[in-house]
């Protein structure tokens, strides 16, 4: 179940071994991207790209809209 954040808590999650997967395009991905991050476009994101992620623990999925 997605639950909002915030930064501090990401701080502790990422400190705490927790994926980041980040769903920029990969041409935004390759510009510029938090150490680390998995990359899975938003528009990839499904069953099938996931499966390797753990489901008993928590994941961080990040993306910049620059807004």
């Amino acid at each position: 179940m997605p639950n909002e954040i915030d930064r501090d808590e990401v701080r502790s999650l990422l400190e705490s071994g927790v994926p980041v997967v980040e769903v920029l395009s990969s041409e935004e991905y390759k510009e510029e991207h938090i150490a680390g991050a998995i990359n899975i476009p938003l528009s990839k994101l499904d069953r099938k790209t996931t499966a390797h992620l753990r489901k008993d623990r928590p994941v961080v999925v990040y993306c910049n809209d620059y807004q």
